[in-house]
């Protein structure tokens, strides 16, 4: 199985993860991608996660400011301009992509301009099934999905709500919703040809054991390789520990019998610029700080 995966990943995607440095760990190093920071709004609200406007803490949910879509293609053109290894554009935040109209009117903005580049979206899956079609018409070729848990009692120990349609759902209810639309939209996306990633948010006490079910199901469901990353204590899990290394060594190896493996994750920001890890702290945009751009 494990071989088999890897080829997959070697022919069929190779155009794409050969040069995107959060599938080719080779191209990590050297290639630059660029956030932009169009999509403040949420559809879930997961128990580790605070969005946040802020200059210089590094991790998913922060920005230094929200652009609009004309603002974010002003952005792609300075940077398109300033570094001969941009490769990649993607939209990662601060909220979810795919809740926010804004996202898919950028991509189809930095498509126009800049079709060779990759462009990509991270997305808690929800709403992918039904935004499939809007992504690749956008120009999107890449998705990434963090999936927590495959058993909708450990997912309610990981989200607070789920709002789908403008309906709330809460505990094992909105768990088990996120959790059949999120490989219902895997399922579709590869279908279509979008070249898919899972991501995995290591959280020991409570989804360790939920590894292997979602690196296995993901798998069957079209997804190519995984990231398993530790958590950041914040939130309602502010007290939660984070994995030890041989904890996420140990879930990368159970979960690699499924699926590649991505093991140089940097948590960046929504609003990341350069090479993985080589970016300065914050972004050079002037921040705007409205509460509106937080409105769920």
């Amino acid at each position: 199985m494990k071989q088999e995966r890897w080829g997959n990943i070697g022919s069929k995607f190779a155009h794409l993860t050969s040069a995107h440095p959060c599938y080719n760990e080779k191209a990590h190093f050297t290639t630059a991608r660029i956030h932009l920071p169009v999509a403040p709004r949420c559809n879930i609200q997961c128990n580790y996660c605070i969005r946040k406007l802020d200059k210089c803490e590094h991790r998913p949910g922060v920005a230094s400011s929200i652009l609009n879509p004309r603002e974010a293609l002003v952005r792609v053109d300075k940077y398109a301009k300033e570094m001969q290894n941009l490769k990649v554009v993607g939209i990662a935040g601060p909220g979810e992509a795919l809740a926010n109209e804004d996202s898919f009117e950028t991509m189809r903005l930095v498509h126009e301009k800049y079709p060779d580049l990759i462009k990509c979206v991270a997305s808690n899956g929800l709403m992918l099934s039904e935004r499939v079609d809007d992504l690749v018409k956008a120009g999107v070729t890449s998705v990434t999905v963090t999936i927590n848990a495959v058993d909708p009692e450990v997912g309610a120990k990981i989200y607070s709500f789920v709002r789908y349609h403008d309906k709330t759902y809460k505990g094992v209810e909105g768990a088990k919703l996120l959790i059949e639309k999120q490989f219902e939209g895997l399922k579709k996306a590869s279908e279509a040809g979008l070249n898919v990633k899972v991501n995995f948010v290591l959280i020991p006490e409570i989804n360790f054991e939920q590894v292997k079910e979602v690196a296995k199901k993901a798998a069957e469901n079209g997804a190519i390789i995984m990231n398993i990353i530790p958590l950041i204590p914040l939130n309602r899990f502010e007290k939660e520990r984070p994995p030890e290394c041989d904890e996420l060594t140990m879930a990368r190896t159970i979960a690699e019998e499924y699926l590649p493996q991505f093991r140089l994750c940097r948590q960046c920001r929504a609003d990341a610029v350069g090479v993985p890890g080589q970016e300065p702290c914050g972004s050079p945009i002037q921040q705007r700080t409205s509460s509106e751009y937080y409105h769920a």
